[in-house]
């Protein structure tokens, strides 16, 4: 083996050695997504105890004894770091280094010593704090056996590549970020595709369809040149042309658009490039006010999955194996042909039907659910874009209600390959446009409550889509109790955020009070879900203690909401008859739904 190639088990990838990022590189990013992937990329890899699993590589400069400067892996490492350090796993406390990051830092060292409670939330760094409590939920949740996990560690593996010592790191850091190490899997499929296709306009056509789709972040329609985009779309270029009805016909159209007299023929500017990632004048794209609910290699995954069900066949979302399971499609050309034309009808549903984050005006910053489609209006300046609720007016009582069913879903299956969801939708509107959107969404979350068996559960057990779904019900059609209106229907000021950690309201290990039983403590009545971050700063406070100083906290459940105001009645305490009788009002609630 090559001298600058080192395997590694991962549960020795601390042993003996120190790793420092440096200043150049990001903060630690990774969320529940990125973290809950690995966690079960490790549980799921090894079938065969007598195969080893390679995570990827972790690429480094080595700068003293056992000292190793990350180039590249940090994300990854640094979730190893957290994980292992949750399984007990024990090392040095100068394993892992941030480069003048104080607060990095300190955390890490105090995760490593154990002493959580030390860990101040004003001193810490919260990103790293939440990446602990992402783990630490999961495996709650999950139920999964540590020392299976430990022992799995041992036949998991990552390659330590060392880069010559004589390289330009900043150079090498700048090429990796910007170029990648190697072609990513789609760009491999988009080979194959275009391999199979017999002309030269077959091929240009299907480029164009799929550098156009890869683009996620900015309505479909936005992508192409203004010539295609005419030539593609009906006239306020919310659908394409009833004509475009598969590959051949919309390479009629791009054709046709061809032979317009414009002052560049489009096959020349294929030709050069120029439409690849751009589409027209930079005043009429948007290109950082939408974020897609899911990247291209995920979208042609729905894809996939979206012609199985047309064929009564079943696909998986699940990138371990993206070549293979689309391999089918590039089999020979009529295929492939298919394959791209419902690429692209799909991508037209999906930007017109499928919710979006909007970083715009006030929700600049942090966004907020959006669920608009795309028209065309004319101003002195030609044909721009504007963005109306894709249900009636954005504010109307239809959209705001599938806008917020769809972020019930998308908070609670936040991983790409759970997200069946969208091929359900998806393969409804290709059938028909004006289907009832919220009965296929209510009907496909009824389903998946069903397979829960709710009231047979406790604790972790219960699935996340109990208490999501039943705060999509509380915001539907409000709730009362005694005659008292505690929610609001359709409350302007209230929204889904990405909530993932089951709270118990009465602490587990109270402080100042007796510990409930088991039964009162782990019921549906004394639980929440809540953010990772709102978790860690609810802690074992009494429930008094955290209606008074996590108002906040409080509010991202309607469910909490209910059981804070259940907590002003009478005694002004939460108690277990109190607990018992929310759990049977919740529970009506779901029942209800589930019988229509």
């Amino acid at each position: 083996m090559d001298k600058n190639l080192k395997v590694i088990p991962v549960s020795s990838i601390f042993a003996n050695c120190s790793y420092r990022v440096p200043i150049y590189q990001r903060n630690y990013a990774w969320g529940e997504m990125q973290i809950e992937q690995l966690i079960e990329d490790i549980l799921g890899s090894i079938n065969d105890p007598s195969k080893n699993y390679f995570l990827g590589n972790l690429i480094v400069n080595q700068t003293d004894i056992n000292v190793y400067e990350v180039i590249d892996g940090q994300q990854r490492l640094t979730t190893l770091f957290l994980l292992e350090n949750y399984l007990g796993i024990k090392f040095s406390q100068e394993a892992l280094k941030f480069e003048a990051r104080d607060k990095s830092n300190r955390t890490l060292t105090m995760l490593n010593k154990g002493d959580h409670d030390g860990l101040m939330e004003e001193l810490s760094a919260s990103e790293i704090l939440n990446g602990y409590q992402v783990i630490d939920n999961y495996f709650k949740t999950k139920k999964i056996d540590k020392s299976e996990l430990i022992k799995k560690l041992e036949k998991v593996f990552l390659v330590r590549v060392q880069v010559p010592q004589d390289i330009d790191l900043n150079h090498y850091f700048e090429i990796m970020n910007t170029r990648g190490e190697q072609l990513e899997l789609h760009e491999i499929a988009k080979a194959k595709f275009l391999e199979v296709l017999d002309t030269k306009h077959d091929k240009k056509t299907a480029a164009l369809i799929w550098d156009k789709c890869a683009d996620m972040d900015s309505y479909i329609q936005m992508n192409f040149d203004p010539t295609v985009r005419n030539a593609l779309f009906t006239n306020d270029w919310t659908s394409l042309k009833d004509n475009n009805n598969d590959f051949d016909s919309i390479k009629m159209y791009i054709q046709t658009a061809e032979d317009d007299n414009t002052a560049v023929p489009l096959i020349d500017i294929l030709k050069e490039g120029k439409l690849r990632h751009t589409a027209g004048s930079k005043d009429e794209l948007e290109t950082e006010r939408f974020e897609s609910t899911i990247s291209f290699p995920n979208f042609l995954l729905q894809v996939n999955a979206v012609i199985a069900k047309l064929a009564e066949e079943d696909a998986t979302l699940d990138d371990k194996h993206f070549l293979n399971n689309l391999s089918w499609a590039w089999a020979d050309a009529e295929k492939a042909k298919n394959f791209l034309y419902h690429m692209l009808k799909c991508r037209v549903l999906f930007d017109k039907n499928i919710l979006k984050r909007e970083y715009a005006k006030n929700y600049k910053e942090e966004g907020r659910w959006s669920l608009l489609r795309l028209e065309k209006y004319n101003d002195q300046r030609g044909a721009k874009p504007k963005y109306v609720g894709t249900f009636g007016d954005d504010d109307s009582q239809s959209n705001k209600q599938i806008r917020t069913l769809q972020s019930c879903l998308r908070i609670t299956y936040t991983s790409p390959k759970t997200m069946h969801w969208i091929s359900v939708v998806l393969t409804k509107l290709l059938a028909d446009e004006s289907c009832n959107m919220i009965k296929i969404l209510e009907d496909y979350c009824i389903t998946k409550i069903k397979k829960s068996e709710f009231e047979d559960s406790s604790g972790f057990g219960f699935e996340r889509i109990v208490f999501t779904y039943l705060d999509y019900l509380l915001y539907k059609d409000g709730y009362s109790y005694l005659n008292k209106e505690l929610i609001q229907p359709m409350r302007d000021d209230w929204h889904f955020q990405f909530r993932s950690s089951i709270e118990h309201f009465y602490p587990q290990h109270p402080v100042e009070s007796e510990p409930w039983e088991s039964d009162d403590l782990h019921g549906f009545g004394n639980l929440a879900l809540i953010t990772v971050s709102g978790n860690s700063k609810f802690s074992n406070v009494s429930p008094e203690g955290k209606i008074s100083t996590f108002r906040k906290v409080i509010d991202q459940s309607l469910k909490l909401k209910i059981m804070s105001e259940l907590v002003n009645l009478d005694d002004k305490k939460w108690t277990k008859q109190k607990a018992s009788e929310h759990k049977e009002e919740m529970f009506k609630i779901l029942k209800a739904s589930i019988n229509g």
